[in-house]
């Protein structure tokens, strides 16, 4: 069995579908479908043409873990990318229950049975950072949900040496791709831009902030499915079998402009209008203006793949990864 933690949520639902791909099936998800950012668009619908055998609540699952339900039960490898993943959620004690504690119960009960453990981490521990090298030195993050991540990042890394099997934190920088409707204000740009640009013909970014002009903002853009391919690497699934530890960037190394995002998502969906807004007084010293992952450490780990650049990424995710995949995702 494979066990895959936020399995209805959006990077989730992309790695049960690529183990499907692989023809795994034997898959545990793990999630809550208590509510949704998106009520138009709930996170079971990202599920239903994907093949699992089980399906447990989050809540259920980690009251499991602590009576040792699992004791006879083989896993191959757990992906744990359940989590608060609302940077902009204010409330500390629901974050770090979520983000950290669960991670921690995970974490012990992983590496005690020794199974690979690919787990989800942010590039939202650096903050205002200009350099992305996983280090104490570029990690100073500006909310509590960056804290948690960096918390658990540490946690890990003070006991990394006590591991004997694999236990890898990936940092996300900005993903995007299919089945991310469902997070509404927290889905990428690119999802933003394709249901703007369908229902008003206008596509609309900051005006220039953080030293940056109109809509020149830059991020590390990374398409899902590469994420997925990787996690699967890394755990032992694809490729060569191997311990691997280590807390890394999975971003692609390379930042675009937000006018670049909007010119590949017009470039699939048709020309439009691009309308600079003010930028958000609330958004004020919690925003990162600049994104760029140094991926030296995770190609140390012997991912050797290239990213998918942005405009074949945007292309396939608007067009349908997917066949049974509408088309804009929903939009």
């Amino acid at each position: 069995m494979i066990v895959v933690t936020g399995g209805a949520g959006f990077i989730g639902s992309n790695i049960v579908r690529e183990l499907n791909l692989l023809g795994e099936t034997e898959i545990l998800i793990v999630d809550s479908l208590k509510s949704s950012p998106n009520p138009a668009h709930p996170k079971f619908l990202n599920l239903t043409s994907a093949k699992f055998a089980d399906f447990m609540d989050k809540r259920e699952f980690r009251a499991a873990l602590a009576a040792g339900r699992f004791k006879r039960q083989r896993f191959r490898a757990i992906f744990h990318n359940g989590a608060c993943s609302d940077t902009l959620e204010d409330d500390g004690q629901y974050i770090m229950c979520n983000n950290f504690t669960y991670s921690k119960e995970l974490l012990h009960f992983a590496t005690e049975r020794r199974i690979p453990l690919i787990y989800a981490s942010s590039a939202a521990v650096y903050g205002l950072s200009s350099s992305f090298a996983e280090g104490e030195e570029n990690e100073r993050p500006l909310n509590v949900y960056g804290f948690s991540k960096l918390a658990f990042d540490n946690y890990v890394r003070a006991r990394m040496t006590q591991f004997d099997s694999t236990v890898v934190g990936l940092r996300y920088f900005n993903v995007y791709g299919p089945f991310e409707s469902h997070k509404g204000r927290m889905a990428s740009v690119i999802h933003h831009f394709s249901r703007q640009l369908k229902e008003t013909g206008k596509i609309k970014m900051f005006r220039g902030s953080g030293g940056y002009r109109d809509g020149e903002q830059r991020r590390d853009f990374v398409y899902v499915r590469d994420l997925a391919r990787l996690s699967l690497f890394l755990a032992g699934l694809t490729g060569e079998s191997a311990v691997r530890r280590g807390v890394v960037n999975a971003g692609t190394g390379a930042s675009r402009t937000f006018k670049d995002v909007a010119a590949a998502v017009m470039k699939v969906l048709g020309p439009g209008e691009i309308e600079f807004i003010p930028f958000p007084a609330e958004l004020e010293g919690r925003y990162q203006h600049f994104t760029e992952a140094d991926t030296t450490a995770l190609r140390q780990l012997g991912w050797s793949e290239p990213f998918t650049p942005l405009e074949p990424g945007v292309r396939e995710t608007l067009q349908g990864w997917y066949l049974e995949e509408p088309a804009v995702e929903g939009v």
